[in-house]
């Protein structure tokens, strides 16, 4: 049994994490932590708040006291509002408080672009338009073309955590790009772990979103490969590179 810790704040989409776990159908427990967010809003100030070292240090022991073998911080807003210098910060001290491979969804996103050998994205997100375009720096920081960014506007995850397979898709056609390789859905608010075959099929193209890079984090740090198709292109791969 290899068992995975998410640290994930608040409550909108987790129940992608159990729908992922039986999809892999292996030996593989994904434990989900809840932080508390404070003020539910993608606005860059609430989002620093959000992923700060005491709120994420106050789930680990639970993480530990599970079994975890690595931890990833569930939030791909609330690790790039910090930029690529300050994520990699808030990583290393989760890794060091809970003395575990540490990851975020942020990283998570960054190696499987790499992993998927892909290059030029497009990014299509829940978030106001100024939220958006900090993800895409942050890809940008890490030697990704992001071709366009498509936000939203929606402000709360608990708006976010409502939308269903119409709204989901309908972001995926809208932020796709005709020379993006990828396309890349950046909230673990929004539900997307029972669309991703779908998702895939309408644009022709592998897709990558915010819970499934999350989960695929996880198993490359505890050095896990699964093939799970119904999770996306991403889950049927060897790998191509490993990313530190």
């Amino acid at each position: 049994m290899t068992s995975l810790g998410f640290l994930y704040p608040g409550h909108s989409a987790e129940d992608d994490y159990p729908r992922m776990e039986q999809l892999i159908g292996s030996n593989i427990r994904l434990g989900v932590v809840h932080t508390d967010i404070g003020e539910d809003a993608h606005r860059v100030d609430a989002l620093i708040e959000m992923g700060s070292a005491k709120r994420l240090a106050a789930g680990v022991e639970e993480l530990r006291l599970a079994g975890a073998e690595a931890v990833v911080w569930a939030c791909t807003s609330g690790s790039f509002v910090y930029g690529y210098e300050g994520a990699h910060g808030q990583v290393r001290e989760l890794a060091r408080v809970a003395g575990l491979p540490a990851s975020s969804t942020s990283f998570a996103f960054a190696h499987a672009v790499k992993e998927l050998g892909a290059s030029r994205v497009a990014v299509a997100a829940t978030y106001p338009d100024d939220v958006a375009e900090l993800f895409a720096e942050f890809m940008k920081a890490v030697d990704i073309e992001v071709l366009s960014v498509r936000g939203s506007g929606i402000i709360t995850a608990a708006e976010v955590g409502t939308w269903g397979e119409d709204e989901v898709l309908a972001l995926a056609r809208a932020g796709d790009h005709p020379e993006a390789e990828v396309v890349l859905m950046p909230d673990t608010a929004l539900h997307t772990a029972a669309y991703l075959p779908l998702i895939e099929e309408t644009l022709g193209k592998p897709v990558l979103t915010a819970n499934q890079v999350t989960a695929w984090e996880g198993l490359r740090l505890a050095d896990r490969r699964v093939n799970a198709p119904r999770l996306g292109t991403l889950f049927t791969r060897e790998p191509l590179v490993q990313v530190d």
